[in-house]
């Protein structure tokens, strides 16, 4: 097998740079899915439910993309064909989600249009993230993967740092932070135009310098083996009886990293809401869920009230707000799938409307729920502080993970770290003061670090024979089951810790993040590494592959 030769700093970078597009797609979506889908009308129990997407897509799109990219040889190269699919489709979505609320749907139809677009943005968004990943392994020597880990970590951190602050920024300019109610804002609409703009920029210009190498000098480089052949199954052990053969580690790292991404799932399902209320004094506001029209004789029927109004403008609920109350005369409802404003006569237009004739008005008993006003100013200046919050999280982690080389045993740094992201997390609960939250997000940051640096670190030591890359693969469902197992639950937990009469105790779920990352770091020391391996502290290599969804 030929050695790979040595690459210059900027064939280094070409390989990689494309990486700060896609990881400014991923910095937009983990920061603002809640903002967005709060601002659509979504119920705060249901926030979690949406976040089961980005994992479970990767969980499925990540794989399937390494073995047809493995198996793909064409004019544009061997993985740079997934990278073009990835982007483009990336790009178009882009400029649809933050456009949900934006078309006059009713909220279960704008929720649907914002769910689609979320699951075509974080299925793309893997497609373009896998191949930087692979290309590093297909044409970079050993002695200089540090470095290339090193440059895909920088560009990836600059990415989510630029992802994350956008909204700010567009506002510190003069965009506009508020919409009408269900619409999001100028200032995050555009902000993912601009990503998207980057994104493709960045794709051009990784198809022009990126050259990968054909499919004779690949083989040449790695291995020798006739790529073109079949590969005989019966040499290759099923994943079945891979995971019955794993090492201890495998498991035990396994379970450390179940309780982190646990815990950073809440994060970016609740900091939206806690940071609202908490920091800015987000105010709330009643929302009507649905009625019940109780009959003489003892029946009841209960409405879904996403369209009401009264004849005589005594009630008007739309899209679920809940804006004047029953009076006492009415004697009808009108259930209705559209509700327009008519421009020249100021009234409310009801279409496709079904009268609801009623006895006694006061049978009529309100569904309601107490929210934070998502339309107001207060909501949407919290929306883009969580942006800064989560830059400064990526800007502590960077300078974190130039600390934990430092410490001689990596076991010790790896528990230390979870218990300071416990911290940052729990203290977010308690705190009003938006700019001492800087704190608790470096402390957030220094979790974020570690877990980027050991789990694969102290795997990929454990594994000295063959099928790396296979366990390497399943190990990534230990990043994403925990977050499809915390979306679940989340909503769930927050019913149960809530009260109907009250705004919901995002908060609370922070602490309890805090409180998963705890968990985690005691789980550390059932972590069994050799003596000779845990002695070493190599240099933490945050890659991508480990930031996934």
């Amino acid at each position: 097998m030929k050695k790979k030769p040595d690459l210059s700093f900027w064939k280094l970078w070409n390989l990689s740079f494309g990486f700060f597009g896609v990881q400014i797609a991923y910095a937009l979506q983990s920061s603002n899915v809640s903002r967005i889908f709060a601002t659509l009308g979504a119920d705060p129990h249901d926030l979690s439910y949406f976040w089961i997407l980005p994992p479970l897509m990767g969980l499925l799109v990540q794989p399937v993309v390494g073995s047809l990219s493995d198996r793909t040889w064409n004019r544009f190269g061997r993985r740079l064909p997934y990278l073009i699919a990835g982007a483009v489709v990336a790009v178009i979505v882009m400029c649809m989600l933050p456009n949900a609320g934006s078309f006059g749907l009713a909220v279960s139809s704008a929720i649907l249009m914002g769910l689609i677009a979320l699951m075509l943005l974080d299925t793309s968004i893997n497609m373009a993230m896998q191949p930087f990943k692979m290309l590093v392994g297909d044409m970079v020597n050993e002695k200089q993967k540090g470095l290339a880990y090193s440059i895909q970590s920088f560009l990836c951190n600059a990415g989510s740092i630029v992802g994350f602050v956008f909204p700010f920024l567009l506002t510190w300019i003069g965009l506009k932070n508020t919409a009408a109610e269900g619409v999001v804002p100028q200032t995050v609409i555009f902000s993912f135009y601009i990503g998207a703009a980057i994104l493709l920029l960045c794709m051009i210009y990784s198809l022009i310098k990126i050259k990968e190498w054909p499919p004779a000098l690949y083989a040449e480089y790695n291995g020798g083996a006739d790529l073109s052949a079949p590969v005989d199954k019966k040499d290759k052990p099923g994943m079945i009886r891979l995971l019955i053969n794993a090492p201890k580690t495998f498991w035990t790292v396994g379970l450390v990293q179940f309780f982190c991404w646990f815990s950073f799932l809440f994060m970016w399902t609740y900091t939206n809401g806690t940071i609202a209320k908490n920091a800015f004094d987000c105010p709330s506001t009643e929302s009507v869920k649905g009625i019940t029209v109780n009959n003489p004789d003892g029946s009841h029927r209960t409405y879904d009230a996403n369209y009401i109004l009264l004849p005589d403008s005594t009630v008007v609920i739309a899209k679920g707000k809940l804006m004047t109350r029953l009076d006492s005369d009415a004697t009808e409802l009108i259930l209705a799938g559209i509700m327009t404003h008519d421009p020249h006569t100021g009234e409310l237009v009801i279409e496709e409307s079904e009268h609801l004739h009623i006895a006694d008005p006061n049978a009529i008993s309100f569904h309601t729920v107490v929210e934070l006003n998502t339309d107001s100013e207060e909501y949407n200046e919290a929306g883009n502080w969580v942006g800064i919050l989560f830059a400064v999280q990526a800007i502590g982690s960077v300078l974190w993970a130039i600390v934990l080389p430092m410490f001689r045993n990596r076991k010790f740094s790896y528990a230390l770290s979870l218990i300071l992201g416990g911290i940052g997390f729990v203290s977010t609960a308690f705190i009003t003061d938006q700019y001492l939250l800087f704190v608790s997000f470096a402390l957030i940051g220094c979790a974020w670090a570690a877990m980027l640096a050991w789990p694969f670190t102290i795997l990929t030591n454990s594994l000295h024979k063959g099928n790396i890359g296979t366990y390497l693969g399943l190990f990534n469902c230990t990043i994403t089951i925990p977050q499809i197992i915390g979306a679940l639950a989340g909503g769930w937990i927050l019913t149960l810790i809530g009260n109907p009469d009250e705004v919901a105790p995002q908060a609370t779920m922070m602490a309890i993040a805090g409180i998963s990352l705890v968990i985690g770091a005691a789980c550390v020391s059932f972590i069994r590494e050799h003596p000779t391996e845990a002695g070493e502290a190599p240099s933490p290599k945050a890659t991508p592959a480990e930031a996934d969804e």
